[in-house]
């Protein structure tokens, strides 16, 4: 880690290995997904430790505490003596883990749409038994000429 005073937040997410490139980044800041102590920003801002960093990756919302500066994206663990995430950042975080092993499988609540292959399979056989007049997609596109 480079003794640097100020960094850009872009830089410095990247650096932190928050976002995989600059450009997401700067993607992120600019959606109004990170805040610097509780205000919306711009990539550019200047960045210095003790600030306190909120963001979103996706559904979880993290916050943490800028502990170092560093001019170059190393390492994961270099990466993360950067920033120190708050305690109640990692419980919530932990809490909607947890929350998400927990529910349901989506695909186990759906009542209604387009019929899977094995929900196909037994229509037809319920069909078949109930004497409707194409047996099975065999019968009914034959190319015989027995008719």
């Amino acid at each position: 880690m480079n003794t640097l005073e100020t960094m850009r937040l872009d830089k410095w997410l990247w650096c932190a290995r928050f976002y995989k490139t600059r450009s997401l980044a700067t993607e992120e800041i600019g959606k109004g997904r990170v805040t610097v102590n509780g205000q919306a920003v711009k990539a550019a801002r200047d960045l210095r430790c003790g600030d306190t960093v909120a963001l979103r990756q996706g559904t979880i919302a993290r916050t943490m505490i800028v502990k170092g500066l560093s001019g170059a994206r190393g390492p994961a663990p270099v990466a993360q003596q950067l920033y120190e995430e708050t305690p109640e950042s990692i419980t919530a975080r932990e809490k909607a883990a947890e929350q998400r092993r927990l529910a349901p499988e989506p695909a186990a609540t759906l009542q209604e749409g387009r019929p899977t292959k094995r929900d196909r399979r037994e229509i037809d056989r319920v069909n078949d038994r109930s004497g409707s007049r194409d047996k099975s997609w065999g019968d009914r596109w034959s190319a015989s000429v027995d008719e």
